[in-house]
């Protein structure tokens, strides 16, 4: 009878073996195992029926072809996706994305991470995320429309209210959405809570579009405490300017912080003063409405445009990552730290690099990991699936106190797993906590 490996080196190894050329992958699911390895050593129940190695092999992957046609008549051709990576404890549950760097791999990291943090919330959801090389930059809105309709024509057989729940992502807003379930409803023949970050029109919840980055401010303040402090004038540095950034700024600044960076792709701007609520109100309508570039809204308010750079060497208290992957190298975290930057949320899923993860470990500062600190977009879907299946709407602060509650419950389970002496580890508490959910409901379902 072949032994179970008892090795992290010999797993990792393996995993990258069997998934040659992803990465994100292999740099998601190492950063778990090596927090929960000690912990799985400890439980021989999780070895022995190889629980780890079921959890980082999807249930199933569907990859499909979408054509559309632009707006002067010409094809053309993009890969889809939806991976369906673990659903033991609730419907598939995770984001589309749609951008030019969409592929296996980074969807394959993205629906890792989305199994342990939606078992983080203590909602019925499993892991899952899907979405295409398409980029809707630059497109018009006939064009993402006949897209969408043709990405949902062969997605919609996939999906369903107790199947799979999919969401918005990067490149994937209220417009988006509108398009996706629109075509969904017209070919299921039904109206479900199928998807989530509806419009309040047709099923949408309230604090929905807002939860991403208010949640993960929340989980900020959680950790905040923990050193009995708040982020009442705290200098905060946040990365992005679309909806985690932009809603991430605006908590900051109603809880009395001061946000003095936003970016994009093109580079970062500096705000040494801090962001105004009418500047905020300006990036919302360029980045939502207008689809501009950060320069625009730095060459408007007079401010200092800093063309290709992160804003990670800026001086600040609080650091909020809320762009995307890898967006935080072991350079970035170095600047941060010797500019006294204490405390990091990650706002995007793995913003911070291994190596950036281990420099903020050793200087033991406040570091929320995304599965535990954005959690409240999440969360928020899973509070608009209750609502559809109620078939009411509950309100706004209704919707807020449940979200604070859940990021509060979440920052209480990383503490429980990640507490050691008088340092939390929460990257360590994080992924115990999930895992420990969904393993042992894997082991109640028997070898499936």
């Amino acid at each position: 009878m072949e032994q179970v490996n008892n090795s992290l080196a010999s797993f990792i190894e393996n995993l990258k073996r069997r998934n040659p050329g992803e990465p994100e992958f292999h740099q998601a699911v190492t950063e778990v195992a090596e927090k929960i390895w000690p912990f799985i050593e400890a439980h021989p129940k999780y070895q022995e029926n190889r629980i780890f190695e079921r959890l980082t092999e999807p249930d199933r992957v569907v990859l499909f072809r979408v054509t559309w046609t632009d707006d002067s008549g010409q094809v053309h051709v993009n890969k889809g996706y939806r991976i369906q990576f673990n659903g033991v404890i609730g419907p598939y549950k995770g984001g589309l994305r749609f951008h030019p760097s969409v592929n296996l791999g980074v969807l394959k990291f993205l629906a890792f991470e989305q199994i342990l943090k939606n078992s983080l919330t203590t909602l019925p959801m499993g892991g899952g995320k899907g979405g295409s090389d398409f980029d809707p930059k630059g497109k018009s809105d006939s064009e993402v429309m006949r897209f969408c309709q043709s990405f949902m024509t062969e997605l919609h057989r996939h999906i369903g209210p107790d199947v799979d729940v999919p969401a918005g992502d990067i490149g994937v807003g209220g417009r988006e959405v509108g398009y996706l379930f629109g075509q969904y409803r017209r070919l299921a023949n039904e109206f479900t809570g199928t998807m989530t970050g509806k419009g309040l029109e047709y099923g949408g919840s309230l604090i929905r579009p807002e939860a991403t980055g208010y949640g993960t401010v929340y989980f900020a303040q959680n950790m905040l405490a923990t050193r009995n402090q708040d982020l009442k004038g705290k200098v905060c540095t946040v990365s992005g300017s679309g909806n985690v950034a932009q809603y991430t700024a605006e908590k900051l600044i109603e809880l009395g912080a001061s946000v003095v960076s936003l970016s994009d792709s093109s580079g970062s701007v500096h705000m040494p003063d801090g962001l105004t609520t009418e500047q905020l109100e300006y990036v919302m309508d360029l980045k939502n409405v207008r689809r501009g570039r950060i320069r625009e809204f730095a060459d408007a308010f007079g401010l200092e445009f800093r063309a290709g750079k992160r804003p990670w060497d800026i001086k600040c208290d609080c650091a909020f990552p809320s762009a995307t992957q890898n967006e935080l190298e072991e350079e970035d975290a170095r600047a941060l730290l010797a500019n006294g930057c204490f405390v990091v949320a990650e706002g995007a899923n793995m913003p911070t690099t291994l190596a950036g993860t281990k420099l903020f470990e050793e200087a033991k500062i406040l570091f929320g990991p995304g599965k535990a600190a954005n959690a409240g977009g999440v969360a928020i879907s899973g509070i608009e699936m209750t609502q559809n299946s109620m078939r009411l709407q509950w309100t706004r602060e209704e919707v807020d106190n449940k979200l604070k509650e859940i990021m509060k419950n979440i920052h209480g389970k990383c503490v429980k797993y990640g507490q050691k002496d008088d340092y939390i580890d929460y990257v360590k508490g994080a992924n115990v906590a999930g895992f420990v959910k969904v393993a042992d409901a894997m082991l109640a379902f028997g070898v499936v």
